[in-house]
């Protein structure tokens, strides 16, 4: 039996043990500034060479001290090994790190040991990498390493998002454990590649039959599926991709998926015959991909389950080296996809797809398409949807969000997204604070505040959250004049607090932005304002945004200062009077019914509508439209115009031809002119005024309206095949 005294001498002996495992395991990199340290790579690499180089580069930032990078040599006590083989337990893009023997080890699979370079750098030596060529530091002439012993592995093997910063600085990739489509992807062939593959351009002509049967005919054009049963497509589209492997010999993946557009899949027999015994239309696809797959069992196929393809066949299975791309593009964002109405085809799909396949990508939309400079409150929804995704075994994840220059904290979603992604089980909120403490100062408070505010405003409002959304959507919701108010306080108080630091103002300043704009568009819609204050407004929006490189307002390359531009020709009053402005509007042929009771009002209420067509447009789907505006009484007319939409995103296209007609009587009209409108191609959303003049008074009380409408979308244009729209704001008489 052991005494007291025995066991306090075991203690003793066992605490001393520890401290001297400890002092073994703990590696000093400088001392004073200086360095005995060398970094050895176990083999030059491009990844080993990569970890080395930014490791060296961040402590020499953090120390002054330049520890040397060599390869084979023979390493000593206070070392830094990289690269080897890793322990067991690393996975691909998981890391090793260890202490053990004074040597600091970093080791892992794939561009694990780069991920375990920087994790070194941001767990033990408190470096964050915030945004472009933004980091914090804290500078030490000292720099020792405790006892480590951590490997740690993503929850996805592969990860994506999106920034600015990717684009010029290629440490903020690495940092973040990113990759990109080119990196992975032979030729960088990732999603709707079907006209690289066989292009129309070249095969369209000669070959219709290899292209999608539908509504009575084949539609051989640059954004036309495949008729994916013929067999010279297969043979044709084989050999290419066997080119395209040889041509990169480190790559073996590809991706073979429909181009961009829905329901313009093949109907042809053969192709109708596989979809209706599968019960969806990915089985004709399937069935592709699983020939390929087999033709080249040593590679890797990836394709999308993406609008019309969404949804999981019945019975065929994607071969194992099918990756099987699953896009939630149609669900909307005011909460996570297992809560939202809209999510539950998407759950549904997800659920399918997972019990036939374990290679699942899943493409999430955290974006705001046509309005990057508008406020996107999603951040609450993130982790829940990146754990729904994890649990469905999905293994490749791209989280779309708003990374554009000046987007709606850009910075911040990259960064949460990017963690999640490596661990859905992360602290979000504790990781949010720490990003807006860190990159904003003692401004961060105020942005945390603004942020929930908006989140509990929008589920409150009970509104939709979506990825073509407007700020005009949420003028009575989350956007509404007392909480547009209580946003501008709290960033009144978020400037003011960093007033003495350029930098974390200037921050400020640009996330600030989407609020400006978003005050803008709700100040466009309303009948009664300052327009004084407005000019006030757009004034300093405008000198903002030029300041800041003029960022891009949306996917269609419509860009801020243009919008400016645009503001003040379009939105703020003009000198001569709308003498249709209240006219009666009778329909000959009537929009679309969703259109037809906001058209009363809406192509003579003197207020313009704005780029996204959810407000203040009037539609016609696949028809010519027709209607006559009462001014109520005989007036002297010179003038009129008509105002259209051009977003061919959404299938909004310029109409064929425009012709007015004048009346005094309502019975008998005389034709005034005939406009005939140029094509356009163009994926910047355009508006387009459509006026016919006369030299001389027209006396008229009734003017009718006229418009030829493409109908169909033409051979170039995604929706091939398939109805357009034409939209039409304001008619404008002079």
């Amino acid at each position: 039996m052991k005494t007291l005294g025995q066991f306090s001498k075991l203690a003793f002996c066992a605490l001393l043990a520890s401290s001297c495992l400890q002092a073994e395991a703990q590696v000093d990199l400088v001392r004073g500034g200086k360095t005995k340290s060398v970094i050895i790579l176990q083999d030059d690499t491009r990844e080993n060479r990569t970890a080395a180089n930014i490791l060296q580069l961040f402590v020499g930032r953090i120390s002054g001290a330049d520890i040397p990078v060599v390869a084979n040599r023979k390493v000593k006590k206070g070392d830094i090994l990289i690269g080897g083989q890793a322990p067991a337990g690393v996975k691909e893009d998981g890391y090793a790190l260890s202490t053990a023997g004074g040597i600091l080890k970093i080791s892992g699979e794939a561009n694990g040991v780069v991920y375990g370079a920087v994790s070194l750098l941001e767990d033990y030596l408190g470096v964050d990498y915030w945004g472009e060529n933004e980091y914090s530091l804290k500078q030490s002439a000292d720099i020792s390493l405790p006892m480590i012993e951590k490997v740690d592995n993503p929850a996805f093997r592969y990860r994506q998002s999106q920034c600015y910063a990717m684009r010029s600085d290629s440490i903020y990739k690495w940092w973040n454990r990113l990759e990109e489509p080119q990196e992975t992807f032979a030729a960088g062939y990732w999603v709707h590649t079907f006209d690289k593959l066989l292009p129309a351009e070249v095969y369209g002509e000669k070959h219709p039959e290899y292209y999608a049967y539908f509504n009575g005919k084949r539609h051989p054009g640059k954004a036309s599926q495949w008729c994916l049963t013929n067999p010279d497509v297969f043979e044709i589209v084989s050999q290419r991709i066997d080119s395209i492997f040889k041509a990169n010999p480190d790559k073996k993946l590809i991706c073979v998926s429909q181009n961009d557009g829905n329901y313009t899949n093949c109907t042809c027999e053969n192709c109708r015959k596989i979809d209706e015994e599968e019960g969806a239309l990915s089985g004709s696809m399937i069935y592709f991909l699983n020939k390929l797959a087999a033709r080249f069992p040593d590679k890797e196929f990836a394709t999308l389950a993406y609008l019309y393809t969404m949804n999981p066949p019945k019975h065929i299975k994607p071969l194992p080296n099918v990756t099987v791309m699953l896009c939630d593009i149609d669900c909307e964002r005011e909460v996570s996809l297992t809560e939202n109405a809209s999510g539950r085809q998407f759950m549904k799909a997800l659920e399918g797809w997972s019990q036939i396949s374990d290679n699942l990508f899943v493409w999430d939309y955290g974006i705001n398409f046509d309005n990057y400079l508008s406020p996107f409150p999603n951040f609450h929804i993130l982790q829940d949807n990146i754990r729904t995704f994890r649990d469905h075994h999905v293994k490749m994840h791209f989280s779309q969000i708003a990374g554009s220059w000046c987007g709606d904290f850009a910075e911040l979603r990259a960064y949460l997204v990017a963690k999640l992604m490596w661990n859905p089980d992360a602290d979000v909120d504790k990781l949010m604070k720490h990003f807006l403490n860190g990159y904003y100062g003692a401004a961060g408070d105020y942005l945390y505040r603004y942020i929930k505010v908006m989140e509990g405003a929008l589920l409150g409002s009970g509104l939709r959250l979506w990825i073509y959304d407007s700020p005009v959507s949420h003028k009575n919701g989350m956007l509404r004049p007392a909480l547009m108010k209580r946003y501008q306080q709290l960033f009144d108080e978020a400037e003011a607090s960093v007033s003495n630091d350029s930098v974390l103002l200037e921050r400020v300043k640009r996330s600030r932005l989407p609020l400006l704009y978003s005050e803008l568009e709700l100040l466009r819609t309303e009948q009664e304002k300052d327009f004084t204050a407005v000019v006030q407004k757009l004034d300093y929006f405008e000198k903002e945004v030029e300041r800041m490189g003029d960022p891009a307002l949306n996917e269609r390359n419509n860009h801020a200062m243009d919008y400016c531009k645009l503001y003040r020709e379009r939105y703020l009053p003009r000198k001569e009077v709308n003498l249709a402005k209240g006219a009666k509007v009778t329909w000959l042929e009537k929009p679309h019914d969703r259109y037809m009771k906001l058209g009363e009002t809406a192509l003579t209420d003197g207020l313009f509508g704005g780029s996204s067509f959810v407000e203040s447009w009037v539609g016609w789907e696949g028809t010519d439209g027709a209607f006559v505006l009462d001014m109520g009484e005989v007036k002297e007319v010179r003038s009129i115009e008509t105002d259209f939409l051009h977003q061919i995103g959404q299938w909004i296209l310029f109409p064929l031809s425009v012709s007015y007609s004048y009346s005094t009587d309502g019975k008998e009209y005389h034709l005034w002119k005939t406009i005939d409108m140029p094509e356009e191609r163009s994926g910047m959303v355009l508006f387009r005024g459509v006026k016919a003049d006369s030299e001389v008074p027209l006396q008229a009380r009734y003017l009718k309206v006229e418009v030829t409408g493409t109908k169909v979308c033409p051979h170039w244009h995604y929706g091939v095949g398939h109805p357009s729209w034409f939209f039409i704001d304001e008619v404008t008489v002079q």
